[in-house]
């Protein structure tokens, strides 16, 4: 259709009014979150050390009619707490902070998790412009209510999260191919739930292979758990400093995950028993096999945790110094990688989505003529897997290149700012399955009164 005619109209209007995502874009939810908190610091009572101690609650109401998560009949409701308490002591003639904290938090559907951390930063030289910073964090990340509640349907699989009641609240009725399917079925229907996601599917890598080679012996049981939070010890250095006109930042992190949290893609025969080599001695392993050979399937992304260990780690350079005349140049470099055995759990997707090289690059100078300044700056990253719900593939490594212009009227009390970004480039992406970012103008006047 030719946008602004009738018939371009029309069509735009129905895709934006269809809730069915094969077919229109149109997405309900109006789901709330309720959130307080509540803090008292010490200082006025206790003088030796600076303590505080909180907590915090959560009520999450989802609330999509059905259309994200498995709220057709109603809102899901469910909630979380947490409670915690901080002690900081400044030693040394105030050069080493000290800072020690641990927190308790309990989610609805899960058990509860303790957290303590505890860092220190030492001040050195004369004028304490070296600072050196040490930190060693446990913490966690609960399931998101996606994790949780989502029962979507984005064609190519159903989305579903692993809550207990979540298992049961999903249904779907598929209709069966073959007549010889209808016999094992016990009917020209079946219906199935999120209990037959969970403990009846093969590994949709399994089934890739199996449909590649046509041998059974190639096909896995899943064995899914329910997902739980995740955990994390985080060890972190660090060091900063300004000498000589010049700013100096460095530091480096090392992080070990258990449970990570991720999607697990499978293949739920309608009819049958899903057996690891294709259970050919087994009828119902017969039916399942079946089943998988005449398309009676259902695939679904299951949310859950991998049982491997996950490491991430990563640095940083910074550096910054004022040159001729109130120049400024600066320039960063940050690296990080993601160290996952995908061969020991092929179908699991942790979407780690960050790039392992980063650099960027900025000239400037707020000075240049009265009231005038400017400044440039370039940003690169390396390409990157992109993980996600909806699409997998490779972000492209870009080069982005940014600039402003300001000028200062003192008489009106106000700053003109005229700049662009992605200037000369080409357009670029940084997620799957979102529109590509291409060149940026803009223009503001800005008041101070």
């Amino acid at each position: 259709f030719l946008p602004g005619t009738d018939a371009f109209k029309n069509a735009f209007n129905q895709v934006i009014n269809d809730p069915n995502v094969l077919s229109g874009s149109k997405l309900v939810d109006n789901s709330r979150i309720y959130h307080s908190d509540v803090n008292y610091n010490f200082k006025d009572i206790i003088k030796f050390a600076e303590i505080q101690v909180g907590g915090s609650y959560r009520q999450y109401e989802l609330n999509s009619f059905g259309r994200i998560y498995t709220d057709a009949e109603g809102p899901i409701r469910y909630d979380e707490y947490g409670a915690y308490t901080q002690v900081m002591k400044k030693m040394l003639d105030d050069r080493l902070k000290f800072t020690g904290s641990i927190r308790y938090d309990k989610a609805q559907n899960f058990n509860g998790n303790v957290s303590p951390r505890v860092s220190l930063v030492y001040s050195g030289g004369q004028n304490k412009n070296h600072n050196f910073r040490g930190s060693f964090q446990t913490g966690f990340r609960n399931p998101s209510t996606q994790d949780q509640y989502i029962g979507f349907n984005v064609g190519s699989a159903i989305l579903l999260g692993s809550a207990p009641d979540n298992l049961t609240r999903f249904t779907e009725t598929l209709p069966i191919a073959t007549t010889v399917g209808q016999g094992f079925a016990g009917g020209n229907s079946v219906t199935i739930n999120g209990l037959n996601a969970y403990n009846n599917s093969y590994t949709a890598t399994s089934v890739r292979a199996f449909a590649a080679a046509r041998n059974p012996a190639l096909l896995q049981k899943t064995n899914v758990n329910l997902v739980k939070p995740e955990e994390v010890k985080a060890f972190e250095l660090g060091y900063r400093s300004f000498i000589n006109k010049t700013s100096i930042d460095l530091n480096g992190y090392y992080n070990i995950y258990n449970n990570f949290i991720g999607n697990l893609n499978v293949v739920t025969p309608l009819y049958g028993t899903a057996v690891n080599g294709g259970g050919l001695t087994n009828p119902e392993g017969q039916q399942a096999l079946h089943a998988l050979q005449n398309g009676n399937t259902r695939a679904f992304q299951l949310y859950t945790n991998t049982p491997l260990e996950i490491e991430s780690l990563g640095f940083g350079i910074g550096l910054s110094r004022k040159v001729y005349k109130d120049f400024e140049i600066g320039a960063n470099y940050n690296f990080a990688e993601f160290k996952f055995d995908q061969s020991k759990d092929p179908s699991f997707e942790a979407g780690f989505n960050t790039p392992k090289h980063r650099i960027k690059a900025s000239i400037g100078n707020e000075k240049l003529f009265p009231n005038f300044g400017f400044n440039i700056s370039g940003r690169w990253n390396s390409e990157y897997l992109w993980q996600s719900s909806f699409a997998d593939g490779t972000i492209e490594a870009a080069t982005v290149v940014d600039a402003q212009l300001n000028y200062n009227f003192p008489s009106l009390k106000s700053t003109l700012k005229i700049g662009a970004s992605n200037i000369g480039g080409r357009e670029y992406g940084q997620v799957l399955g979102a529109g590509l970012i291409g060149q940026q103008y803009f223009a503001s006047w800005t008041i101070n009164p």
